[in-house]
């Protein structure tokens, strides 16, 4: 089942720009969105990018024209067409969750995953190796030159360099940091000293949870003493092994709060092929969510919170649970929809023979091995999903401005190509991630374009967008309990038919003179797949049905 989310409250030209990548001022078009640039002088990545671009109808002058509003050096060629939005975000595609040659149980090299990311429509992306002790005294240092080179060679595709953090007393999250001088030593820092596994701090102790905000609070403060400019850590498929409690993701949340460090989740996991049946694929479950409750999981937590729902965590595809429970609280609390690229299924590379990770920090290269793998799990970053970020330029820091901030919608199954959301009242607006603060009584409106599919999916066929429904809660502040994860009031109060594949659709909905502080999220579906929603049909009739373990067919 195809997926979009949303939550309220389009380089250079290789001729003429600078990208200012590592400064992070840049300013210029990646050359995709840069409609001065010929689609003739455009590499075969840049072409499959403003293809995209152009299918969503964000390049040149038609719907979400406005949501790309360039930089004033290039805005004649995205001007709005009908004046109302006269400003916009670049909206970024990306992916934080890669891995490399460098995990222990990775393949490809750094430059492959980039190709690949490009190709598949990506503007930024995170290498996130494993953090383990191989990887602390080897590997982030030597995987550094590897992403300079690809930063070189793919020019219109941001690389960070991050890690999987193994998060003290829970799962993992991506941690990355703005490229700089500094980047290596901030995070080879920051494994040695508060990974779980290299500190052997994986049981769910109060003092492993206290290493974890610790950890956080290091990243801030680095960011503070200008040893990098900014660091963001992310929450990755939370609710797989039932050990990210709810206190500790509220207690990461707010581990910091001058500079938000800890942002948000996975909405949807990577490993999304893992639940393709057996006779054609792994036969396992999408995400690799196959787990059940073990010693250190939260006991709260219901026996089919272990499994992804439409390929969506279960906390954030339950309307009324723990996402829900979060955005009440009024707190910034966003979801992101990832690849987790290891292994890559119906690809044909094999790791280089005789090689030996834990002597190298990272395996030997792939080589081609002779017949395409129908058992890995994985895609190619940016071939499944993608999460959409509203960037203020094409920076590295834009990009983590615009993920703190919120304004990320994401794509799963490539179900939507295009969104535009405004949420109006009062003379003012807001779009993702904002708050729009009006007096009491005033009557808010919730605008959304949305453009479909761009193209026919990975599996070769033109996903269709059924149903966009409309998710609404009240904000009732912090939380007595930190280890509340229902949200009572939230609940579906719109859905919307739409069954279509190409066009541009605009919905509507009025939430009439609102009297107290409410929120809204937006999921979109195909379908396909659904069932009552965990809170009963009053709170979400038409949800994402749980997946099935060895038939998911993403």
């Amino acid at each position: 089942m195809g997926h979009g989310h949303g939550h309220s409250h389009g380089h250079g030209d290789h001729h003429h720009h600078h990208h200012g990548h590592e400064g992070g001022t840049g300013t210029a078009l990646p050359a995709a969105f840069d409609t001065s640039v010929p689609d003739e002088a455009l590499s075969p990545e840049q072409r499959s990018r403003r293809s995209l671009l152009r299918r969503a109808g964000v390049l040149g002058a038609s719907l979400t024209a406005a949501s790309v509003v360039a930089p004033a050096s290039a805005a004649p060629a995205y001007a709005a067409t009908d004046g109302r939005r006269s400003k916009g975000f670049l909206w970024l595609a990306g992916d934080h969750h890669i891995h490399t040659q460098y995990s222990n149980d990775g393949k490809y090299r750094v430059v492959d995953q980039v190709r690949q990311g490009a190709r598949h429509g990506l503007d930024w992306l995170v290498i996130t190796d494993h953090g383990n002790v191989t990887h602390s005294k080897i590997g982030v240092e030597k995987v550094n030159p590897d992403i300079r080179a690809a930063r070189a060679a793919y020019e219109d595709t941001l690389v960070f360099q991050g890690l999987e953090w193994n998060i003290p007393a829970a799962e993992h999250g991506t941690v990355f940091v703005h490229p700089g001088k500094n980047e290596v030593s901030v995070l080879k820092q920051f494994e040695t000293g508060y990974d779980g596994g290299v500190k052997g701090a994986t049981d769910s102790t109060p003092a492993n949870e206290a290493l974890a905000v610790a950890g956080l609070n290091f990243l801030a403060e680095q960011v503070k003493r200008r040893k990098v400019k900014d660091a963001l850590m992310l929450a990755n498929h939370p609710a797989r092994k039932g050990i990210d409690s709810p206190h500790e993701i509220r207690a990461w949340r707010d581990a910091t709060t001058v500079r938000r460090i800890a942002v948000g989740m996975e909405g949807a996991p990577g490993h999304q092929a893992a639940g393709i049946r057996a006779d054609i694929g792994m036969g396992r479950a999408r995400g690799l969510y196959d787990g059940s409750p073990g010693a250190n999981s939260f006991a709260g937590y219901p026996l089919e919170s272990y499994r992804t729902w439409g390929g969506f965590d279960w906390m954030t595809a339950t309307v009324g649970g723990l996402w829900d429970s979060l955005l009440a609280e009024g707190k910034p609390s966003w979801i992101t929809a990832n690849s987790d690229s290891h292994n890559v299924y119906t690809d044909t590379a094999v790791r280089g023979p005789n090689t030996d990770y834990e002597a190298n920090g990272h395996h030997d290269d792939p080589v081609y091995g002779g017949k395409i793998d129908l058992t890995e799990g994985d895609y190619w970053p940016g071939q499944y999903s993608r999460t959409h970020v509203g960037a203020d330029g094409f920076s590295y820091a834009a990009v983590m401005d615009g993920i703190r901030a919120g304004r990320i919608w994401v794509d799963h199954g490539q179900l939507l190509s295009g969104l535009d959301v405004r949420l109006s009242g009062g003379g003012r607006w807001s779009t993702l991630g904002g708050a729009l603060h009006v007096k009491n009584g005033t009557r808010v409106t919730l605008t959304v374009d949305v453009a479909p599919a761009g193209g026919p999916n990975w599996a070769g066929f033109m996903p269709t967008l059924a149903r966009v429904d409309v998710i609404q809660g009240d904000v009732t502040g912090p939380v007595a309990d930190q280890d509340t994860f229902t949200a009572p009031t939230a609940r579906v109060v719109r859905s919307y038919e739409v069954n279509r594949s190409t066009g541009t659709v605009r919905l509507t909905y009025d939430l009439g003179r609102v009297d107290r502080p409410v929120y809204v999220r937006l999921r979109g579906s195909d379908g396909n797949r659904s069932a009552v929603g965990a809170m009963g049909a009053a709170v979400d009739p038409a949800g994402p049905a749980i997946d099935v373990v060895g038939d998911a067919d993403p």
